[in-house]
């Protein structure tokens, strides 16, 4: 489909089996429509009405935290007062919420007030892929906003819902279904889906693909990366498959090229968080992210706590806009990301070059600094039989290459492999190289390349 078509003809589902047309969606199917109805004008908002949109809602937010939830009353006491307009300025002076805070306060940062016709509360888990688990409350309204901004995805990339939808995906009931999922179930008729778990090797994935032939490919990053790699060495032509979309996990800019190569189709990124929904959807027209605004307040922010400018990269800091449950206030997710500049599309949704990474995925050097190190991965599996690698920093000076490997390497091999490695690190690292079965994933199935496991605090 070219970009100047109209894209496919949504059909929807009606709730009135005596009414076929024009359809009447059911309760929720309404508030969603409704929802994206309003996503698709303030899209086009300025920077500065989508700022004073926001914080409309942020004094909303605020007022409710200060008066029903126990840890901003005694954080903020002297801090914040209710009577007083709000600015992004005394917005900003409010102290971060950290992840450790947020694990350890569950039920002092519970409301005790939640407003009832928000909907009922379920509790929402992280996977603890930085190794901080933490739990969050959130309402029925939190799914409908999920909901609207995944049905914004599919609009802005003009996904044809008769196609099938293949995922692969940790802690998912598996098999094949008549719906995409949640946010079209019972609305929007779409062709069928297909789920497979990631216990499965790469070959077992890859044969499931060929035999499912769907359009559209949702998976981690990381699973893609070897699923196209897998088909460059195999020869495996997925003709149907339009799309691959990832989300969870960093996406490298040699997995879009992988994909191009392999498949001759573009690769989608979502950016989102457990605790607060989604974050950024990548532009319709490019390969950054638009910051989801009508949902979320987002802050990359230096090491001083200085809003970081345009190029700058910073840590991501998080305000959910409409969770009145357990209000999340200046979130510190952990993650760094890129900040970008005006969007030429037209939105005025501010925009991320990149998700970076995680604290986690810094090497911390000699005096103290983190860098992002340069991995240059695909040029492994040019030198070598690579199955699976991570590199992981046990020392300052000390970075462990764990390998799995189809067969054994050569002497020539790894010390090329090496030579290659060493390349995009400071002087001074030395380097050793490791063979196991598996390189494990996380609790929630994900996966990280670089993992830094010196404990060195950040500076201020």
């Amino acid at each position: 489909m070219s970009g100047n078509e109209d894209p496919p003809l949504w059909n929807f589902q009606s709730a009135l089996p005596e009414v076929v047309w024009p359809a009447v969606p059911a309760g929720d199917g309404s508030a969603v429509l409704g929802l994206l109805f309003q996503l698709e004008t303030s899209q086009w908002f300025s920077a500065d009405e989508l700022r004073e949109r926001q914080l409309r809602q942020l004094e909303m937010l605020l007022k409710h935290a200060s008066a029903t939830v126990p840890w901003y009353r005694k954080r903020w006491n002297g801090m914040y007062d209710s009577d007083s307009p709000l600015t992004f300025e005394r917005f900003s002076s409010l102290p971060l919420l950290t992840r450790r805070e947020l694990q350890e306060s569950f039920e002092a940062l519970k409301s005790t007030k939640v407003p009832a016709a928000h909907g009922a509360i379920g509790e929402s888990r992280s996977s603890g892929s930085t190794g901080i688990p933490v739990r969050v409350l959130k309402t029925q309204l939190s799914s409908l906003l999920w909901n609207a901004f995944t049905l914004r995805d599919h609009l802005w990339h003009r996904r044809d819902f008769r196609g099938k939808l293949a995922a692969i995906r940790h802690g998912v009931r598996e098999g094949e279904f008549e719906n995409w999922g949640p946010a079209t179930s019972g609305l929007i008729a779409t062709g069928p889906s297909a789920v497979m778990g990631i216990r499965a090797g790469i070959e077992a994935q890859l044969r499931w693909l060929e035999r499912q032939q769907p359009e559209y490919l949702m998976t981690y990053p990381s699973i893609l990366r070897e699923l196209a790699r897998r088909s460059l060495e195999r020869g495996v032509k997925l003709e149907r498959l339009r799309e691959a979309r990832t989300f969870g996990e960093l996406l490298a800019p040699d997995i879009r090229e992988l994909c191009r190569t392999a498949w001759n189709v573009p690769v989608t990124d979502v950016y989102s968080a457990d605790e607060v929904g989604y974050i950024a959807l990548q532009c319709p027209r490019h390969e950054h992210y638009h910051v989801q605004a009508e949902g979320v307040l987002v802050e990359v922010l230096d090491d001083s706590g200085r809003s970081c400018q345009t190029g700058q990269t910073g840590r991501v800091v998080v305000t959910s806009l409409h969770n009145f449950a357990m209000p999340l206030v200046r979130y510190e997710l952990g993650d760094y990301a890129e900040v970008g500049e005006t969007c030429s599309c037209g939105r005025g949704l501010p925009t991320l070059n990149r998700i970076v990474g995680r604290v986690r995925n810094m090497l911390v050097t000699a005096d103290g600094e983190r860098l992002w190190p340069p991995l240059g991965s695909r040029r492994y599996f040019e030198i070598a039989p690579i199955v699976q690698h991570q590199l992981v920093q046990k020392e300052v000076d000390l970075i462990e290459a764990r390998l799995v490997t189809a067969s054994p390497l050569s002497p020539d091999q790894e010390e090329r492999l090496r030579t290659l490695i060493l390349s995009g690190l400071p002087r001074g690292i030395r380097l050793t190289l490791s063979y196991c079965n598996e390189i494990p994933r996380s609790a929630g199935g994900k996966f990280e390349d670089f993992v830094s496991e010196v404990n060195v605090p950040r500076s201020h």
